[in-house]
């Protein structure tokens, strides 16, 4: 008689993985080698815990498991609408006829492209007095005092607040200098 075979004897942890391997798609043959478990063994489970297959198409779980990632998408959501909120009631003050500096920077041209076509000629020479100090005011009124086009704002803002602009959207000195 040949002498047994050890027994092999995996943790509840291998066999998670074992699991998810195979759920996602991976042969058994190739599980049970990476892992060292007994093939038989792999479909024994299989069937006793009901492991089901993912679709093709079903996205691929997230390293921290999905309640984990759901929670982190919640608060990321959360965040972003409070961002929009503030946003919005900013915006509203100035439409309203309110201080424009209050604004934050990056929406000072739309603002002040709908006061202008909104708000009428006097809140636009109000506008221009008032912004003529700054030293993106010759970017934004030619020399008859029109505002410029809004996407002619948008650039002269970005060129004229380069560094910021590139730090806000994270793109690190040295690399892709032609942007903005």
């Amino acid at each position: 008689m040949s002498p047994r075979a050890p027994q092999k004897i995996r943790s509840g942890h291998i066999w998670e993985e074992v699991r998810r391997a195979w759920e996602a798609g991976e042969t058994a043959a190739s599980v049970a080698r990476r892992y060292d478990v007994g093939l038989d063994n792999l479909w024994r489970r299989r069937a006793k815990e009901g492991w089901q297959r993912r679709p093709a198409d079903a996205p691929p779980e997230p390293v921290e498991g999905w309640d984990r990632y759901a929670a982190r998408k919640v608060e990321e959501f959360e965040a972003e609408r409070e961002a929009v909120r503030e946003l919005a009631l900013d915006l509203v003050r100035v439409m309203q006829g309110g201080p424009i500096e209050e604004a934050p920077l990056w929406h000072m041209p739309f603002l002040y492209d709908w006061r202008a076509r909104h708000l009428g000629p006097e809140v636009a020479a109000m506008d221009r007095e008032r912004a003529q100090d700054h030293e993106w005011a010759q970017a934004f009124w030619d020399a008859e005092g029109r505002l410029r086009p809004l996407p002619q704002l948008d650039a002269a803002l970005m060129r004229l607040f380069r560094q910021d602009w590139r730090r806000q959207v994270e793109l690190p000195d040295g690399v892709a200098e032609a942007w903005p």
